[in-house]
Protein backbone atom coordinates (compact mmCIF):
# COMPACT_ATOMS: atom_id res chain seq x y z
CA UNK A 1 0.00 0.00 0.00
CA UNK A 2 1.71 3.35 -1.06
CA UNK A 3 1.30 5.75 2.23
CA UNK A 4 3.57 8.47 0.97
CA UNK A 5 3.60 11.21 -1.74
CA UNK A 6 5.38 12.38 -4.56
CA UNK A 7 7.36 15.71 -3.70
CA UNK A 8 8.03 18.72 -6.42
CA UNK A 9 10.25 20.85 -6.03
CA UNK A 10 41.01 5.08 -6.28
CA UNK A 11 43.51 5.34 -3.64
CA UNK A 12 45.56 2.71 -2.17
CA UNK A 13 44.70 2.17 1.60
CA UNK A 14 47.14 0.92 4.01
CA UNK A 15 46.28 2.16 7.83
CA UNK A 16 48.86 0.47 10.33
CA UNK A 17 46.16 -2.00 12.33
CA UNK A 18 46.55 -2.98 15.72
CA UNK A 19 44.73 -6.40 16.19
CA UNK A 20 42.37 -6.86 19.21
CA UNK A 21 40.30 -9.55 20.42
CA UNK A 22 37.66 -10.58 22.45
CA UNK A 23 35.82 -7.67 21.68
CA UNK A 24 32.02 -6.32 22.50
CA UNK A 25 29.84 -4.47 21.02
CA UNK A 26 28.24 -1.41 22.26
CA UNK A 27 25.63 -3.56 23.28
CA UNK A 28 27.83 -5.53 25.59
CA UNK A 29 27.15 -8.62 23.59
CA UNK A 30 30.17 -10.36 22.99
CA UNK A 31 30.96 -10.42 18.72
CA UNK A 32 31.01 -14.07 17.53
CA UNK A 33 33.49 -16.51 17.93
CA UNK A 34 35.94 -15.89 15.66
CA UNK A 35 35.72 -12.29 15.34
CA UNK A 36 39.09 -10.20 14.97
CA UNK A 37 38.40 -6.16 15.09
CA UNK A 38 41.49 -4.10 14.21
CA UNK A 39 41.22 -0.53 14.86
CA UNK A 40 42.78 1.33 12.63
CA UNK A 41 44.58 4.34 13.60
CA UNK A 42 43.86 2.90 17.16
CA UNK A 43 40.62 5.49 17.55
CA UNK A 44 38.12 4.36 20.16
CA UNK A 45 36.95 7.43 22.62
CA UNK A 46 34.75 10.18 21.55
CA UNK A 47 32.20 9.83 18.61
CA UNK A 48 33.33 10.76 14.98
CA UNK A 49 30.91 13.03 13.63
CA UNK A 50 32.46 13.50 9.92
CA UNK A 51 32.96 11.07 7.19
CA UNK A 52 36.02 12.74 5.77
CA UNK A 53 38.11 12.00 9.01
CA UNK A 54 36.31 8.53 10.63
CA UNK A 55 39.16 6.33 10.28
CA UNK A 56 38.91 3.20 8.48
CA UNK A 57 38.70 0.03 10.77
CA UNK A 58 38.68 -3.68 9.84
CA UNK A 59 37.23 -6.63 11.01
CA UNK A 60 37.53 -10.20 10.88
CA UNK A 61 34.17 -12.90 10.90
CA UNK A 62 33.57 -15.85 8.64
CA UNK A 63 37.19 -16.33 6.65
CA UNK A 64 36.57 -12.25 5.55
CA UNK A 65 38.36 -8.78 6.43
CA UNK A 66 35.61 -6.45 6.55
CA UNK A 67 37.12 -2.62 6.11
CA UNK A 68 34.24 -0.36 7.34
CA UNK A 69 33.53 2.95 9.06
CA UNK A 70 31.88 4.07 12.04
CA UNK A 71 30.71 7.32 13.17
CA UNK A 72 28.15 9.66 15.16
CA UNK A 73 26.75 9.21 18.50
CA UNK A 74 27.48 5.34 19.99
CA UNK A 75 23.77 5.15 21.26
CA UNK A 76 20.38 4.15 19.61
CA UNK A 77 20.02 1.69 16.83
CA UNK A 78 22.76 2.28 14.92
CA UNK A 79 22.27 2.67 10.24
CA UNK A 80 23.94 0.67 8.37
CA UNK A 81 24.64 1.93 4.79
CA UNK A 82 25.18 -0.68 1.94
CA UNK A 83 26.28 1.02 -1.54
CA UNK A 84 25.87 1.06 -5.16
CA UNK A 85 27.53 -1.34 -7.58
CA UNK A 86 31.73 -0.45 -8.28
CA UNK A 87 31.49 1.85 -5.05
CA UNK A 88 33.61 1.36 -2.42
CA UNK A 89 33.86 3.09 1.21
CA UNK A 90 34.62 6.79 -0.48
CA UNK A 91 31.64 6.58 -2.73
CA UNK A 92 28.88 7.80 -0.14
CA UNK A 93 28.44 11.11 -0.16
CA UNK A 94 29.23 12.72 2.88
CA UNK A 95 26.37 15.28 2.77
CA UNK A 96 24.31 12.22 3.46
CA UNK A 97 26.50 9.98 6.03
CA UNK A 98 27.55 13.24 8.02
CA UNK A 99 23.81 14.23 8.15
CA UNK A 100 22.32 11.05 9.72
CA UNK A 101 25.99 10.66 11.88
CA UNK A 102 24.90 13.82 13.31
CA UNK A 103 22.14 12.19 15.03
CA UNK A 104 22.75 8.42 14.61
CA UNK A 105 25.49 6.21 14.39
CA UNK A 106 26.43 5.16 11.02
CA UNK A 107 28.01 2.60 9.68
CA UNK A 108 29.65 1.87 6.17
CA UNK A 109 31.61 -0.70 5.32
CA UNK A 110 32.81 -2.72 1.91
CA UNK A 111 31.83 -6.04 1.09
CA UNK A 112 33.04 -9.26 0.61
CA UNK A 113 35.85 -8.60 -2.22
CA UNK A 114 35.15 -5.36 -2.56
CA UNK A 115 37.78 -2.52 -1.96
CA UNK A 116 40.08 -3.20 1.15
CA UNK A 117 37.57 -5.89 2.21
CA UNK A 118 39.37 -9.36 1.32
CA UNK A 119 37.26 -12.81 -0.59
CA UNK A 120 35.85 -13.10 -3.99
CA UNK A 121 32.71 -11.08 -4.52
CA UNK A 122 29.65 -13.33 -5.11
CA UNK A 123 27.83 -13.33 -8.00
CA UNK A 124 24.12 -13.12 -6.26
CA UNK A 125 22.66 -10.40 -4.80
CA UNK A 126 21.42 -13.20 -1.86
CA UNK A 127 24.90 -14.19 -1.09
CA UNK A 128 25.66 -10.80 -0.36
CA UNK A 129 23.07 -9.98 1.89
CA UNK A 130 24.29 -13.31 4.15
CA UNK A 131 27.96 -11.59 4.23
CA UNK A 132 26.22 -8.57 4.89
CA UNK A 133 24.83 -10.58 7.80
CA UNK A 134 27.61 -11.87 8.89
CA UNK A 135 29.36 -8.36 9.51
CA UNK A 136 26.39 -7.00 10.96
CA UNK A 137 26.41 -9.61 13.36
CA UNK A 138 30.26 -9.79 13.98
CA UNK A 139 29.85 -6.34 15.23
CA UNK A 140 28.03 -8.01 17.94
CA UNK A 141 24.71 -5.52 17.28
CA UNK A 142 20.92 -7.03 17.65
CA UNK A 143 18.87 -5.06 15.06
CA UNK A 144 19.75 -2.40 12.91
CA UNK A 145 18.29 0.10 10.39
CA UNK A 146 19.93 -0.51 7.16
CA UNK A 147 19.82 2.25 3.80
CA UNK A 148 20.11 0.33 0.96
CA UNK A 149 21.32 2.48 -2.04
CA UNK A 150 20.89 0.97 -5.36
CA UNK A 151 22.40 -2.26 -5.56
CA UNK A 152 22.75 -1.77 -1.48
CA UNK A 153 18.90 -1.59 -1.56
CA UNK A 154 18.35 -5.06 -3.12
CA UNK A 155 20.82 -6.30 -0.46
CA UNK A 156 18.85 -4.70 2.06
CA UNK A 157 15.40 -6.33 0.62
CA UNK A 158 17.20 -10.04 1.20
CA UNK A 159 18.54 -9.38 4.43
CA UNK A 160 14.90 -8.05 5.57
CA UNK A 161 13.53 -11.13 4.26
CA UNK A 162 15.76 -13.53 5.80
CA UNK A 163 16.72 -12.07 9.32
CA UNK A 164 13.63 -9.66 9.64
CA UNK A 165 14.33 -9.93 13.60
CA UNK A 166 17.80 -8.13 12.87
CA UNK A 167 16.12 -4.93 11.03
CA UNK A 168 14.19 -2.64 12.03
CA UNK A 169 13.68 -0.01 9.52
CA UNK A 170 14.78 0.23 5.89
CA UNK A 171 15.73 2.91 3.67
CA UNK A 172 15.56 1.80 0.00
CA UNK A 173 17.30 4.28 -2.61
CA UNK A 174 17.66 4.54 -6.28
CA UNK A 175 16.95 0.51 -6.29
CA UNK A 176 13.81 -2.10 -7.40
CA UNK A 177 12.18 -5.18 -6.46
CA UNK A 178 13.64 -8.80 -8.13
CA UNK A 179 12.26 -8.58 -11.27
CA UNK A 180 11.69 -5.02 -11.58
CA UNK A 181 10.99 -3.23 -14.70
CA UNK A 182 14.56 -2.27 -17.10
CA UNK A 183 17.38 -3.98 -14.00
CA UNK A 184 18.16 -6.68 -16.28
CA UNK A 185 19.40 -3.42 -18.17
CA UNK A 186 21.82 -2.04 -15.95
CA UNK A 187 24.92 -3.96 -17.66
CA UNK A 188 24.02 -2.47 -21.08
CA UNK A 189 23.49 1.50 -19.31
CA UNK A 190 27.02 1.04 -17.75
CA UNK A 191 29.11 -0.39 -20.10
CA UNK A 192 27.22 2.34 -22.42
CA UNK A 193 27.56 5.35 -20.41
CA UNK A 194 31.64 4.75 -19.37
CA UNK A 195 32.38 4.46 -22.73
CA UNK A 196 30.91 7.74 -22.93
CA UNK A 197 32.87 8.97 -20.12
CA UNK A 198 35.50 8.36 -21.36
CA UNK A 199 35.33 10.11 -24.82
CA UNK A 200 34.44 13.35 -23.10
CA UNK A 201 36.85 12.72 -19.97
CA UNK A 202 34.01 12.60 -17.71
CA UNK A 203 32.97 10.24 -14.36
CA UNK A 204 30.75 8.03 -15.62
CA UNK A 205 28.66 8.86 -12.47
CA UNK A 206 27.90 12.05 -14.44
CA UNK A 207 25.85 10.31 -16.56
CA UNK A 208 24.20 7.30 -14.72
CA UNK A 209 23.60 9.44 -11.50
CA UNK A 210 22.54 12.43 -13.33
CA UNK A 211 20.09 14.19 -15.75
CA UNK A 212 21.31 16.37 -18.65
CA UNK A 213 19.24 19.29 -17.34
CA UNK A 214 21.41 22.03 -16.33
CA UNK A 215 20.53 21.48 -12.88
CA UNK A 216 21.32 17.66 -13.63
CA UNK A 217 24.95 18.65 -14.19
CA UNK A 218 25.73 20.60 -11.98
CA UNK A 219 24.44 18.62 -9.07
CA UNK A 220 26.67 16.02 -10.57
CA UNK A 221 29.73 18.29 -10.56
CA UNK A 222 29.21 19.30 -6.68
CA UNK A 223 28.69 15.81 -6.00
CA UNK A 224 31.48 14.29 -7.56
CA UNK A 225 33.72 17.01 -6.22
CA UNK A 226 32.36 15.79 -2.54
CA UNK A 227 33.62 12.57 -3.23
CA UNK A 228 36.91 13.98 -3.09
CA UNK A 229 37.10 15.81 0.07
CA UNK A 230 38.74 12.93 2.06
CA UNK A 231 42.69 13.19 0.86
CA UNK A 232 43.92 10.65 3.45
CA UNK A 233 43.22 6.94 3.99
CA UNK A 234 41.09 6.55 1.52
CA UNK A 235 39.73 3.01 0.19
CA UNK A 236 41.24 0.63 -2.71
CA UNK A 237 39.10 1.27 -5.88
CA UNK A 238 36.84 -1.66 -7.06
CA UNK A 239 38.51 -4.37 -8.98
CA UNK A 240 37.21 -5.19 -12.40
CA UNK A 241 36.58 -9.02 -11.18
CA UNK A 242 34.50 -7.57 -8.53
CA UNK A 243 33.03 -5.16 -10.94
CA UNK A 244 31.85 -8.13 -13.20
CA UNK A 245 30.65 -9.99 -10.25
CA UNK A 246 28.49 -7.33 -8.91
CA UNK A 247 26.77 -6.63 -12.93
CA UNK A 248 26.16 -10.28 -12.95
CA UNK A 249 24.16 -10.27 -9.40
CA UNK A 250 22.50 -7.12 -10.56
CA UNK A 251 21.08 -8.74 -13.79
CA UNK A 252 20.59 -12.08 -12.40
CA UNK A 253 17.94 -9.85 -9.38
CA UNK A 254 16.52 -7.95 -12.80
CA UNK A 255 15.69 -11.43 -14.26
CA UNK A 256 14.45 -13.41 -11.21
CA UNK A 257 10.67 -14.00 -10.61
CA UNK A 258 9.32 -11.39 -8.17
CA UNK A 259 9.14 -11.70 -4.55
CA UNK A 260 6.09 -11.71 -1.96
CA UNK A 261 7.50 -8.24 -0.40
CA UNK A 262 4.14 -8.07 1.52
CA UNK A 263 6.30 -10.26 4.45
CA UNK A 264 8.79 -7.48 4.91
CA UNK A 265 6.56 -6.05 7.94
CA UNK A 266 9.14 -2.96 9.09
CA UNK A 267 8.78 0.81 8.07
CA UNK A 268 10.33 1.26 4.84
CA UNK A 269 11.27 4.74 3.07
CA UNK A 270 11.84 4.57 -0.42
CA UNK A 271 13.23 7.31 -2.14
CA UNK A 272 14.38 8.06 -5.55
CA UNK A 273 14.76 10.75 -8.84
CA UNK A 274 11.97 11.06 -11.22
CA UNK A 275 14.33 9.86 -14.42
CA UNK A 276 16.49 7.24 -12.94
CA UNK A 277 17.80 5.05 -16.11
CA UNK A 278 19.60 2.88 -14.12
CA UNK A 279 16.68 1.57 -11.97
CA UNK A 280 13.91 3.02 -13.59
CA UNK A 281 11.40 4.99 -11.37
CA UNK A 282 8.62 3.12 -12.17
CA UNK A 283 10.17 0.32 -9.75
CA UNK A 284 9.89 2.88 -6.69
CA UNK A 285 6.21 3.00 -7.06
CA UNK A 286 6.46 -0.47 -7.54
CA UNK A 287 8.34 -0.81 -3.67
CA UNK A 288 6.04 1.59 -2.22
CA UNK A 289 2.67 -0.15 -3.81
CA UNK A 290 3.81 -3.63 -2.53
CA UNK A 291 5.32 -2.86 0.93
CA UNK A 292 2.91 -3.11 3.50
CA UNK A 293 4.42 -0.51 5.84
CA UNK A 294 6.06 2.35 2.90
CA UNK A 295 6.64 5.77 2.27
CA UNK A 296 7.70 7.09 -0.90
CA UNK A 297 9.64 10.33 -1.95
CA UNK A 298 10.36 11.32 -5.71
CA UNK A 299 12.60 14.10 -6.45
CA UNK A 300 12.03 16.62 -9.56
CA UNK A 301 14.48 16.68 -12.13
CA UNK A 302 16.60 13.92 -10.71
CA UNK A 303 18.04 10.76 -11.76
CA UNK A 304 19.32 7.60 -9.90
CA UNK A 305 21.43 9.70 -7.61
CA UNK A 306 18.48 12.10 -6.42
CA UNK A 307 19.24 12.04 -2.89
CA UNK A 308 23.00 12.79 -3.45
CA UNK A 309 21.36 15.88 -5.67
CA UNK A 310 18.51 16.42 -3.13
CA UNK A 311 20.80 15.64 -0.19
CA UNK A 312 19.32 18.08 2.57
CA UNK A 313 15.86 17.43 1.92
CA UNK A 314 16.04 13.63 1.97
CA UNK A 315 18.47 13.74 5.46
CA UNK A 316 15.70 15.94 6.55
CA UNK A 317 12.84 13.09 5.24
CA UNK A 318 15.32 10.37 6.71
CA UNK A 319 15.97 11.74 10.01
CA UNK A 320 12.25 12.58 10.40
CA UNK A 321 11.49 8.53 9.28
CA UNK A 322 14.77 6.84 11.31
CA UNK A 323 12.79 9.11 14.54
CA UNK A 324 9.03 8.43 14.31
Amino acid sequence: MLKGSTEQGSDSYGPSAVDRTDCQSQSGNPMQKGTVVNDAQGVRGDAVTSYKKAPTHTLTAGGVTFAYRDLGPKTGVPVVFITHLAAVLDNWDPRVVDGIAARHRVITFDNRGVGASTGSTPKTIEEMAKDAITFIRALGLEQVDIHGFSMGGMIAQVIAQDEPQLVRKLILTGTGPAGGEGIKNVTRLSHLDTVRALFTLQDPKQFLFFTRTAGGRRAGKQFLARLKERTHDRDKAISLTSYFAQLKAIHRWGLAQPQDLSVIQQPVLVANGESDRMVPTKNSYDLARRLPNADLVVYPDAGHGGIFQFHERFVAEALDFLER
